[in-house]
């Protein structure tokens, strides 16, 4: 007998849109298909695409994650144009029940589902089964969270971490940073962590060189970087890792994280072992006295395929109720 699925998952970051189909008490999504937002006018047309070509299904809940705050029923994507009513998109396609919750604290209820092939560890000693968990990943832009242990399991953190100000280390950071504070007015994480970020970097750097800057996409300034063609993209990815290091570990003495770092996204998890070999490493333990507490807290690669799809269908447990919006009959 063929599956009957009910439960639609779907995951919005700033340039993909990932759509799933879970059966009954089921958290890992078996019919899943992928689109670019920027070949769709909104949401409700993706969904109504997906559904009409999809296998047969009877969807009673719905859970969707977005890359922005989710605070109210009208949600703006941060990195996007899309808009959409949360209670519009559930009577349009009458789910019972839709969950809406931000990208990362999807991301974060995956952790406790993952297994260990999933997972690629970078230094550390072992975590802390009760220790709290720390949580971040660049892509389009650079989501953050948190998972705390409680007495009824782990339960998310949502937040913004991820425009948190970066100061310069050095004089040449000074000069890169100036470029930004001039343009922006605020020199934060994802200015710097993030696929646009990657970009701004290598145009930056190419202009303080005296040189001409061309129109990379991220894929191609890594590429270059990790080939060691282009000593600009070599500086904005020995940048890129440092940071990174930096950020999570400031995010690390911040929750405590003793349960370890995770580290999703669209960007690391393709570094492979460059990121591995990185300065990352370094700069994530180097934090003067709390140097020895950093070296033992473990940092792993999230390699899993779709986690948020996986945890944005375990938001639907009614245990999550008061995290981001959920809008029934």
């Amino acid at each position: 007998m063929s599956a009957v699925y009910t439960t639609l998952a779907i995951d919005i970051g700033g340039t993909n849109i990932r759509l799933g189909l879970l059966e009954a008490d089921s958290l890992r999504p078996s019919y899943i298909r992928s689109f670019k937002i920027n070949e769709f006018s909104g949401l409700a047309e993706v969904i109504e695409l997906f559904l009409n070509a999809a296998p047969p299904h009877q969807i009673k809940h719905a859970a969707i994650d977005v890359a922005t705050p989710v605070t109210q029923d009208t949600i703006k994507l941060t990195n996007h144009s899309w808009t959409f009513s949360i209670q519009e998109i559930r009577e349009r396609f009458g789910f019972e029940r839709l969950k809406v919750i931000n990208d990362f604290t999807a991301m974060a209820l995956s952790i406790p589902l993952l297994e260990p092939n999933e997972l690629k560890q970078v230094g550390g000693g072992v975590a802390d089964p009760d220790g709290a968990i720390a949580l971040l990943g660049a892509g389009t832009g650079l989501g953050v969270s948190g998972l705390i242990r409680s007495a009824a399991g782990w339960y998310p953190l949502s937040g913004e971490g991820g425009h948190v100000t970066l100061g310069a280390r050095n004089a040449r950071e000074l000069a890169i940073f100036a470029a930004f504070w001039e343009k922006y007015g605020h020199m934060s994480a994802e200015r710097l962590l993030s696929g646009t970020g990657l970009e701004e970097f290598y145009q930056v750097i190419c202009r303080l060189d005296g040189k001409t800057p061309e129109l990379l996409q991220p894929a191609d300034i890594s590429g270059r970087a990790i080939a060691q063609t282009c000593p600009a993209c070599m500086e904005t990815m020995t940048l890129f890792c440092e940071w990174f290091g930096i950020v999570a570990a400031n995010l690390t003495l911040s929750l405590g994280a003793t349960g370890g770092v995770y580290i999703g996204g669209g960007i690391v998890p393709n570094l492979g072992d460059y990121f591995i070999h990185s300065g990352f490493r370094a700069a994530f333990e180097t934090k003067g006295r709390f140097k020895g507490f950093m070296q033992q807290v473990p940092v792993y690669i999230v390699e899993a395929e779709n986690p948020a799809l996986r945890g944005a269908a375990a938001a639907l447990h009614h245990r999550f109720d008061k995290i981001g919006i959920t809008c029934t009959v």
